[in-house]
């Protein structure tokens, strides 16, 4: 695997070991390494000066970036075979097809099936540096997984679920089987303000701001690129 391909899937796999540590309560601030140094870039995409002006990489980073995406998707799109590929390498002890199979219809916004390399430098932008408003409202249409405006219990603790699975028992073998729905639990009580089932993008961002952790484990994204 090159490093530029390793950089552009850097952010993906950092988001998901934030949730988790997230939801386990064992968040702790990283010191992220930068593990490629600015190359010889071989791909040039078109729009690059729009794509400049819609995301908060600069040209240079969008030009590392592109060859990292087109070393690993030559077409110039990515699939969800792509996204199951790329997770079960970084976590080999466990099943991460169901959480890369929720993370890509979070990146694939139009539902096309496929994730060209705009969609992806987009998100990832949001992600590495977007506000907390906006990194929120990212997180919050990863749960809401039927994408009908709301969170209820079940999308979310699908989603833990997701997440402990592609860590593995191998990583956390004193996990219980009921341990996401604990976690899940404990979050729910406290974003469903109204106490009526679902939680809303308003509930979930002011939940989600004023806990200490999940503030936190949005900072982590900052230096990864």
């Amino acid at each position: 695997m090159s490093g530029c391909s390793k950089r552009c899937k850097l952010g993906i796999v950092k988001f998901a070991q934030t949730l988790f540590r997230l939801v386990t309560g064992t968040l702790n601030k990283d010191k992220i390494e930068d593990e490629l140094e600015m190359t010889m870039v071989c791909h040039r995409p078109e729009g690059l000066e729009q794509l400049e002006a819609q995301t908060n990489f600069t040209k240079r980073e969008l030009q590392v970036l592109y060859r990292g995406f087109k070393n690993e998707c030559p077409s110039g799109v990515v699939n969800e075979e792509t996204f199951k590929q790329i997770y079960s390498q970084f976590f080999p002890h466990g099943d991460a097809s169901m959480y890369a199979h929720y993370l890509f219809n979070a990146f694939d916004t139009s539902q096309t099936g496929s994730v060209k390399f705009e969609d992806f430098v987009t998100a990832l932008s949001i992600l590495l540096r977007g506000t907390v408003h906006e990194k929120l409202r990212w997180t919050f249409n990863l749960y809401d997984i039927n994408k009908d405006g709301y969170i209820n219990k079940e999308e979310m603790i699908d989603i833990v679920k997701a997440i402990y699975d592609m860590m593995g028992k191998y990583t956390y073998p004193v996990l219980k089987d009921d341990t996401p729905r604990q976690h899940v639990d404990v979050f729910f009580q406290k974003m469903d303000k109204n106490k009526d089932g679902v939680v809303t993008l308003d509930e979930f961002l002011e939940s989600c701001q004023e806990d200490d952790n999940i503030m936190r484990s949005l900072q982590l994204f900052e230096n990864v690129m």
